[in-house]
């Protein structure tokens, strides 16, 4: 596609136009030719790679993934090490039925913090009449998301200034490693939508912690989570996901620079023995909306 082009109405931004919102006025998008605007006349160009941004104002206390980080992400994610974690995600998906009254509207999936899309692609290939919407706040991660499935749409925003989608509209939202805005999440769920989160246990990785400086996963993670769900949302079920893989020092050199651990340690596994069998442990979880959650309002 040409940046010339207009966007046709079978492309993935065209198809959820109608979920989003624009994050000046909170009025709804929509779609001509590569621009998304409201009716009070904002508007937002396409980029010429296939995502839009929708980021406005200061930025806040998120920071975005490098391209290196997403480079290396994409490399470790590739070869296969997270399917597990992502086939259980996509089986949560698949199991979500919204509530009669909204049952005949089409479903719409949301991967807030998307990174590289392979979450959320893994998803819709397992919910086939869903539409996807990757947001993330680093513009090289919409990069990626813009390409990452034929459903997918990317769009680059800020999930603690508020998500740019409108109320009842999402049948589920994922967050994936992902900072939370459950506020935000409640407010754009339908009826008996879900929100599915998956967290790292304490195992996860600790094999690298001593040997290259990995962060480790707070011991305080879950209290944590349920205190920021408290009121708004209610854990229906939650899946343990726990194995082993057996790594190369490349493998450990992408696991290490695709997360938080890039900006603290410098290593790389070098000295490690190859091969190397490192923990991945996980929950998938799965959160229902209390009543009048909805009603709380972004931020």
């Amino acid at each position: 596609m040409s940046p010339a082009s207009d966007i046709s109405e079978e492309s993935p931004l065209a198809a959820v136009a109608e979920v989003l919102s624009c994050p000046v006025c909170g009025r709804g998008l929509v779609c001509a030719g590569r621009v998304l605007h409201c009716a009070a006349g904002h508007s937002f160009d396409i980029a010429r790679q296939g995502y839009i941004s929708l980021l406005t104002g200061a930025a806040t206390k998120l920071t975005g993934d490098t391209a290196a980080m997403l480079d290396a992400r994409a490399a470790f994610q590739g070869a296969g090490f997270f399917e597990p974690i992502a086939a259980a995600l996509a089986h949560a998906a698949a199991a979500v039925t919204p509530s009669d009254q909204v049952a005949a509207a089409p479903e719409v999936i949301a991967d807030i913090g998307a990174g590289t899309g392979y979450y959320l692609a893994r998803v819709l290939d397992a919910v086939p009449a869903a539409r996807g919407v990757a947001l993330d706040i680093a513009k090289p991660a919409g990069r990626r998301c813009a390409r990452a499935h034929p459903r997918a749409a990317a769009v680059v925003a800020d999930a603690w200034r508020g998500l740019p989608l409108r109320d009842h509209t999402l049948t589920a939202a994922l967050s994936v490693f992902a900072p939370r805005n459950p506020a935000a999440v409640a407010r754009c769920l339908v009826p008996g939508g879900r929100y599915l989160v998956v967290t790292p246990t304490v195992r996860h990785l600790a094999e690298l912690i001593e040997p290259i400086g990995m962060v480790t996963v707070d011991p305080d993670k879950e209290r944590r989570l349920a205190a920021g769900m408290a009121g708004l949302f209610t854990r229906l079920d939650t899946v343990a996901v726990e194995y082993s893989m057996t790594l190369t020092r490349g493998d450990i050199a992408h696991l290490v620079a695709m997360g938080p651990s890039a900006h603290h340690t410098a290593a790389t596994g070098a000295e490690l023995p190859e091969p190397f069998e490192v923990t991945a442990s996980v929950t998938v979880s799965t959160y229902a909306a209390d009543p009048g959650a909805g009603s709380h309002r972004d931020g």
